[in-house]
């Protein structure tokens, strides 16, 4: 067993290649998945979830035994090293329960609480994003980069909703109405690592969502900042609330989304 060292990006890699092929054996198959509630009915975990976290903790404790790590479905576990592995073993539940192939393996490992290394593996379409802080960012081993775009109405933009949008009139629907009529179109694509990475990548030309959690966007936005882009956190209200992209698109998204929590009867804040 190994001792407290610094994580390699082999390691990364290969421990969310194997989280995925274990999510993989449930996705779109006939067997029950159990899947159950958390929060609501838009707030899902299917025994998917608790299988691929399964395989992402038992691979660090084994090779990396006094890491800490942060997961979606357990937790917080400390560690003496330094080291903090954050993981979501399957970003985009609500797509994986559906048979969408738009969900992903989230794995990013920090140093004295700066992110040095992410993954977000999507193994349904076999497409692997990583970066190590200074050495750019990359999709299946090939170096990417944000668009270029700079006219927000030539721009694909993705966002999403929070869990409690049934309840609480702060969802997100204020920020949806002033975007949409300035950019080509907009997508709700269900996956916060992977709509980041897919700005990273040009595919998406920007993209923001409020109460988002570090498990989500920690891998995702090292592998966004490495490839030129920009990340603010607009709202210190609602967890984590981010808007991404180039900086020409960013700065343009920042200066329309609402900083400030709706007020209505009822919200919750």
């Amino acid at each position: 067993m190994k001792t407290a060292t610094r994580p390699t990006l082999a390691d990364v890699i290969e421990c969310a290649r194997k989280a995925g092929e274990t999510a993989m054996e449930y996705f779109r198959c006939s067997h029950e998945i159990g899947m159950h509630n958390k929060l609501n009915d838009s707030d899902i975990v299917t025994i998917a979830d608790k299988q691929s976290e399964t395989v992402i903790k038992s691979y660090i404790q084994t090779r990396y035994p006094d890491h800490a790590i942060l997961s979606e479905e357990s937790g917080e576990t400390d560690g003496s090293a330094g080291y903090r592995w954050v993981i979501d073993p399957i970003d985009g539940t609500t797509n994986f329960f559906a048979g969408i192939p738009f969900w992903a393996i989230s794995i990013g490992v920090e140093h004295n609480g700066q992110t040095e290394i992410g993954v977000v593996y999507l193994p349904a379409t076999g497409e692997l994003f990583h970066a190590i802080r200074g050495q750019g960012a990359f999709l299946n081993d090939i170096p990417i980069h944000t668009s270029p775009e700079s006219h927000l109405s030539r721009c694909v933009i993705s966002t999403g909703f929070p869990v409690d949008k049934d309840t609480n009139p702060d969802n997100n629907l204020d920020n949806l109405a002033v975007i949409m009529p300035l950019v080509r179109d907009i997508r709700r694509l269900g996956s916060a690592a992977s709509d980041i990475c897919y700005v990273a990548a040009g595919f998406l030309n920007g993209y923001w969502e409020l109460n988002l959690h570090e498990w989500d966007v920690n891998a995702a936005t090292l592998i966004l900042e490495e490839a030129g882009g920009k990340c603010t956190r607009f709202r210190e209200d609602r967890n984590i609330s981010l808007v991404c992209g180039p900086q020409a698109i960013h700065d343009q998204l920042l200066s329309r989304l609402n900083p400030r929590p709706t007020t209505a009867s009822g919200c919750r804040r």
